[in-house]
């Protein structure tokens, strides 16, 4: 039965694993689409970056790939045994000479012809892409005859089986499962070097590419080249297909689809590195206050080289006449000068011949340069190209020899900070303008309504005042007029009685009717006094209400005068707020200039970075103390930063450990700094909780305000939580109560973080479950939802995801409702559902997920909506096993599936 390998075009044809004990295909394992770091290659992983890391050495590792017989070599060597005996448990190759005599060879890996793509991967291509997403260069190339598989095991597309995708559609799975989408970016270009010319796959018309080297860093890179941004692995793997149906080919004896040029794939990586401090130092060595608000983002760019190389042929076996003859020359030269290159590198040869193809060229960085490099040799099981097999074979162990100096590439991202700042300038000059538009409407509108207030009041007064006079005037008139009628009448009545009394001559009698008539004068007398005296009351009376309207007057003048006061102080304050402005744009133009004396000092760092000074490390507790207050990097040239594995061993655990409680404010700053540095490192945090670190940095929790502190300690017990010992060491000294505190003191987002960090590493421990809700862990991350930044709501949603998973596998808590519904989680859970961000969203879909598989929680997220929310992700979100897991329990779970029955909505 006749195996497969891809045509250009992505076709299959007969030529490889023709044997039928090969025709097994291996299905990929779930582990496969696991955490990056869990590779099990034999190859080394990328050693840790640092800056202070000028170069690591990493020798090229060879891999050797044997092809089982194919269809003709199981008919004309039927009789003949393999020319190669493989020793995969040795990592050996015995190369028969004749039936009693054989070599023996030694690679980094032996894979036999039952090795599946997936192991090929894993153990050649897996640890450089890991590099590459570190900041390194890596490549990837396959050597060897024609028809022994290279093409199979670089550039197999699987379309048909995805057991049988090669290293470039693996290795760009990975890729993208690593980067963030919204941050980063991933762009390729696919070329050929034929007849010595380099040409684009993507675009045929451009055929004639130039190479160009960086004087500085030797990086080797096509600019002509077509560069595609790739956002997933469909369109990746659509380029694979346009460029394979551009290569050029050709069917020789060896091959009937032979490969005629070297395809070279272009990967180029660029990732933001987060949570490291990128403050940068000021000129007299400290860091300021305005300084540590421009942290510019460091970005890493890293380059996977992959290269399918053309088969090595002998042309009177592959029967290449005409053009195809001289195509074979080319190849052949080109390999030749390869071999030259690897030779000299083996040998330390002062002199490379680099120059002598471009595909030396092209290969500078990746044979004696910075990459890291992995090489696949494979080779066919026939006695009858034992010659070509042997040369194969040498051509991998001279290679083995060649050392690479491995350097991180990572820099300050100045742009992306200048656009941040930019928007924040722009944001403030918004504001100012609003806020002082709004002061000026304010300032006009209580000025109009003062004014009229006032004019309304006047107005008022003097109606009420001339209404008061006029009334008071008439009836003073009307009183002194009765006054005056009735004088003249008693007038008139006292003569004609007197008259009466002179006409008596009898001596002045007097009749009873004269004298009721004198009594009654005299009462009328009486009562014309009363009312004079009521009438001058009245006037008093008048004249006191007058006097009091026109003291009310003239307190209104004075709050008149009061407002007028008030509108010259406001005046004043519009005043001051338009010398605010001014002074707010002159700090924004010293910014800017700020911005270009940093940018000019980072050049300046990188480049003595670049020279590798040596510096020495001082020792003792006093050292210690200069240490901390000095652990950033210094441009005196004396010396780098102290690494703090060195400071750990010359120091010692328990005298770092003393600094924290140290009277010095600046010292316990750093001191704390440097213990959340090494238990960062894993092989660390078990020597700082046994010499009582962990007790030390809760108590700096407990006892000091400063938020910086809080912040770093924090942090600190975040990375001592992942470890499950540690976690029920926390819990057991308050710790989710201290880090509540914490959290409802802080204002500062990267706080709340290391905080919520520190609290979603604990819910993922089924047995602290009851006791961190009881302390307020739930609360406590519900609580710091109210900072909204995304790295805190990230981490927010992370404890929830976590403690949700725990719930519903546990036994005990299936017939109980879930605690984070019980402490109102749901609202916030469903609300971000949907989030932009993609670590909040993915979290949360998976708290979604978790929660409704627990049937007694559906009727409250039925209630909260969540189950839209579930539908939603059962058939839009881009994870394929959150997706499976929202459908798997929508379609388990009977009170679901009842509602969404009652809704007429069709789901199975």
């Amino acid at each position: 039965m006749a195996s497969t390998v891809p045509y250009r075009n992505g076709s299959q044809k007969g030529a490889l694993n023709s044997n039928p004990k090969s025709a097994l295909k291996s299905k990929p394992s779930p582990a496969a689409s696991g955490p990056r770091r869990n590779s099990t290659g034999t190859f080394a992983a990328a050693p840790s970056p640092g800056k202070d890391n000028p170069g690591i050495s990493g020798r090229v590792r060879v891999a050797v790939r044997l092809r089982p017989r194919n269809a003709e070599e199981l008919v004309a060597d039927a009789d003949f045994a393999d020319c190669v005996e493989l020793q995969p448990e040795l990592k050996r190759l015995k190369l028969r000479r004749n039936n009693w005599d054989s070599d023996t060879y030694e690679f980094d890996e032996v894979l036999t012809e039952f090795a599946s793509q997936k192991r090929v991967y894993e153990v050649v291509a897996k640890p450089v892409v890991e590099s590459v997403l570190d900041g390194y260069n890596g490549t990837v190339m396959a050597y060897g005859q024609t028809g022994t598989g290279k093409t199979y095991t670089l550039g197999r597309l699987g379309e048909e089986d995805t057991a049988d995708r090669g290293i470039m559609v693996r290795a760009m799975e990975d890729i993208l499962a690593e980067i963030s989408p919204e941050i980063d970016s991933v762009s390729v270009s696919y070329s050929q070097l034929y007849m010595e010319t380099i040409q684009d796959l993507l675009d045929p018309a451009n055929d004639n590419i130039s190479i160009m080297e960086d004087p500085k860093t030797g990086d080797v890179s096509l600019p002509g080249a077509t560069h595609v941004e790739v956002r997933n692995q469909h369109s990746f793997v659509d380029l694979l297909r346009l460029g394979e149906a551009h290569r050029f080919a050709a069917n020789t004896k060896l091959n009937t689809e032979s490969s005629r040029s070297h395809a070279i794939l272009m990967v180029h990586v660029r990732r933001s590195v987060k949570g490291k401090d990128s403050a940068l130092p000021s000129e007299n060595g400290n860091t300021s206050n305005m300084l540590k608000t421009l942290k510019p983002p460091i970005v890493r760019k890293g380059k996977l080289v992959v290269v399918d190389l053309a088969g090595s042929e002998r042309i009177d076996k592959s029967g290449s006449e005409g053009h195809t003859l001289e195509e074979a020359k080319s190849i052949n030269l080109s390999l030749s000068a390869l071999g030259k290159c690897i030779n000299a590198l083996a040998e330390n040869s002062a002199h490379v011949p680099v120059r002598d193809s471009k595909l030396t060229r092209l290969l500078r960085d990746s044979f004696g340069g910075t990459a890291r490099t992995s090489l696949v040799v494979t080779i066919g099981p026939s006695s009858r190209h034992r010659g070509e097999t042997a040369s194969t074979i040498m051509f991998g162990q001279r290679a083995m020899k060649v050392e690479n100096m491995l350097k991180i590439k990572e820099e300050f991202d100045y742009k992306s900070l200048s656009r941040k700042l930019d928007i924040q300038l722009d944001k403030l000059i918004v504001e100012n303008e609003r806020q002082q538009k709004a002061f000026q409407d304010e300032i006009e509108r209580i000025t109009i309504q003062a004014q009229k207030h006032i004019s309304e009041t006047e107005r008022n007064y003097a109606d009420a005042l001339e209404k008061e006079k006029l009334k008071y005037q008439e009836d003073y008139m009307e009183s002194l007029k009765k006054l005056e009628e009735q004088w003249a009448k008693e007038q008139q009545k006292h003569s004609a009685g007197k008259t009466r009394i002179e006409l008596k001559d009898d001596g002045l009698v007097k009749t009873p009717r004269e004298e009721s008539l004198a009594v009654s004068s005299v009462e009328e007398v009486v009562e014309v006094k009363r009312l004079l005296q009521e009438e001058t009351r009245l006037r008093k009376s008048a004249e006191e209400e007058v006097s009091n309207l026109r003291n009310q007057l003239m307190r209104w003048k004075r709050s008149e005068a009061a407002g007028n006061s008030e509108i010259s102080k406001l005046r004043k304050l519009l005043e001051d707020e338009a010398h605010q402005k001014q002074k707010l744009e002159e700090e924004i133009a010293e910014l800017h200039n700020q911005l270009l004396q940093i940018s000019f000092e980072a050049d300046e760092t990188r480049r003595r970075l670049d020279g590798g000074v040596a510096g020495n490390v001082p020792s003792g507790l006093d050292s210690l103390i200069s240490q901390v207050r000095h652990s950033q990097l210094r441009d005196s040239g004396d010396g780098e930063k102290v690494s703090m594995a060195k400071l750990f061993e010359q120091v010692g655990l328990h005298k770092i450990l003393t600094l924290l409680e140290a009277d010095d404010a600046d010292v316990r700053i750093h001191a704390v700094k440097v213990v959340a540095n090494l238990a960062a490192e894993e092989a660390n945090q078990e020597k700082i909780v046994e010499a009582g670190g962990l007790t030390s940095l809760l108590m700096l929790l407990k006892t000091t305000e400063d938020e910086t502190v809080h912040r770093v300690a924090a942090g600190a017990i975040a990375n001592l939580a992942m470890n499950e010992s540690n976690q029920e060491l926390i819990m057991a000294q308050e710790g989710i109560r201290l880090l509540s505190m914490t959290a409802a003191n802080a204002e500062d987002p990267q706080t709340l973080r290391m905080v919520a960090g520190a609290i979603a590493n604990l819910c993922g421990n089924d047995k602290l479950q009851m006791k961190l809700r009881a302390e307020g862990g739930i609360k406590a991350l519900l609580g710091m939802v109210r900072c909204r930044h995304p790295d805190v709501l990230a981490q927010v949603a992370r404890g929830i995801a976590n403690f949700a998973k725990c719930e519903s596998r546990t036994p005990s808590q299936g017939n109980k409702r879930s605690l984070l519904i019980e402490d109102g989680a749901l609202p916030w859970i469903v609300q971000n559902a949907n989030s932009e961000a993609s670590p909040i969203r993915r979290h949360i879909e998976l708290a979604l997920c978790h929660l409704a598989q627990r049937e007694i929680n559906a009727k409250d997220m039925i209630s909260g909506g969540a189950l839209w929310e579930l539908v939603r992700i059962s058939r839009d979100c881009s994870r394929d096993d959150i997706r499976s897991l929202a459908h798997r329990t929508l379609t388990s779970t009977p009170t679901f599936q009842a509602e969404l029955k009652r809704l007429r909505i069709g789901y199975g």
